[in-house]
């Protein structure tokens, strides 16, 4: 979302949603907030620890280690993965030489066929997105947490799963706990939720963290079904829990602040969905439902529901190309001019391609920054050399005025990432 304080906004979320503890929140389960780019939960056993989840990276996954050994003066001898994420994987190498069981769950739906030919891409734009390439500073944060510990030089440990569940449910005693594991798919097709009926703590993975999800990634990726997002919503709110434990922000403490979450998380993606599609069915296009779709206040003023992390307009966006694919309906766009094509007519219209840098600039003066950004692409995909280096200096410095302007933390790295990009070419 982009507002005058956008930056502030995030600072200040980060500083205040993920500071550094480790809580035990029933007897004999504790909760780790900020010691990793997600969280973890350890179960103390019989003999052993059950952990959910290893932080993000072999360093962290350490440091995890240590702390887990003082509270319970036991290694770790079960882990479950809440879903395949490498940030809630990286560390699992540091108890490689306790843990006898590793359990998740199989993909709902397997990724289409081709996807590893979009390796590259992929991985461009998750760094984009993450903001790999940025400062501390620069970055803030991941939004939803610290920034991930390969950003400092540290590295990932996976290791596999042992035990890989094809089924939707499965309930079992493990080292004299009791666990039901339930497919809970979302954010990721294999997402899990693990319920301790006997403490009524509830741990669910990434289907619910504290501000406004990735119901679409901007690095790209296949849709995230925001019917059977809303699905497992209902299904955490079906369990009796006193305690929800997210993989990323804070715990959610007490039942009826349990139930109001949930509900409420439900009913904002109901909301966006629902009516985004009756905007579709009424010929509105992507731009105009964008443009035009809010969520109402009730939605928009929680805190847990800020867009500091996915946003409201990209999931608009997501939601028309996943349901009617990429033609708006209006012929025109059938067979578009080339963009290069499309430029050069319209810079010559414009007066040249001197006169729409000076409209670009202008418009950065005048603050409005996307206008700006837009007459820059005109310039560029035009191929007029003479305006080429200014206009691509005026496009990075539009773009972290944008950056400035963004409460998410994926779109402000974005703008950053891309502004550097333009700055060192």
């Amino acid at each position: 979302m982009l507002i005058r304080d956008g930056e502030r906004r995030l600072r200040d979320f980060s500083r205040q949603s993920y500071r550094e503890e480790v809580r035990e929140v029933a007897p004999g389960v504790w909760f780790v907030l900020g010691m990793g780019h997600s969280n973890a939960v350890f179960i103390e056993g019989r003999t052993g620890v059950l952990l959910v989840d290893t932080l993000d990276t072999l360093k962290r996954g350490e440091k995890l280690r240590a702390v887990i050994g003082e509270k319970t003066g036991k290694e770790v001898k079960t882990i479950f993965y809440t879903h395949g994420h490498p940030d809630h994987r990286g560390g699992a190498g540091a108890f490689s030489d306790s843990v006898s069981e590793i359990i998740a769950f199989a993909p709902a739906n397997p990724a289409l066929k081709y996807s590893g030919y979009l390796e590259e891409i992929g991985r461009r734009r998750g760094e984009r997105q993450f903001g790999y390439g940025l400062t501390d500073e620069e970055a803030i944060s991941q939004g939803i947490g610290p920034r991930e510990g390969i950003t400092h030089g540290e590295h990932r440990a996976f290791v596999a799963p042992t035990t890989l569940y094809q089924q939707s449910r499965v309930v079992r005693e493990i080292d004299g706990v009791k666990v039901e594991l339930v497919r809970l798919p979302g954010e990721a097709e294999d997402g899990m939720m693990i319920w301790l009926e006997q403490t009524g703590v509830l741990c669910c993975g990434d289907t619910y963290y504290g501000c406004f999800p990735n119901l679409y990634a901007i690095r790209g990726g296949q849709y995230r079904d925001i019917a059977v997002w809303i699905e497992s919503l209902e299904t955490l709110r079906s369990y009796p829990a006193v305690c929800l434990l997210p993989g990323h922000t804070g715990a959610v403490l007490g039942r009826d602040q349990v139930e109001a979450t949930l509900k409420n998380f439900a009913g904002a993606f109901d909301y966006l969905l629902t009516h985004t599609l009756a905007g579709m069915n009424a010929g509105k296009s992507a731009e105009e439902l964008a443009a035009e779709l809010v969520l109402p206040a009730k939605y928009a003023e929680l805190p847990y529901l800020a867009e500091h992390y996915g946003c409201v307009e990209w999931t608009i966006r997501a939601i028309y190309t996943a349901y009617l694919g990429w033609f708006d309906g209006n012929p025109t766009h059938l067979h578009p001019l080339p963009p290069a094509e499309h430029a050069q007519k319209m810079v010559v219209l414009m007066g040249g391609a001197p006169a729409v840098l000076q409209a670009a600039q202008r418009a950065a003066a005048d603050g409005e920054h996307q206008w700006c950004l837009q007459l820059c692409d005109l310039l560029l995909d035009s191929g007029d050399r003479e305006t080429d280096r200014a206009a691509r200096g005026q496009k990075a410095a539009a773009l972290r005025a944008m950056a400035a302007l963004e409460t998410s933390a994926n779109g402000r790295h974005y703008y950053l990432a891309c502004a550097r990009e333009l700055e060192e070419e």
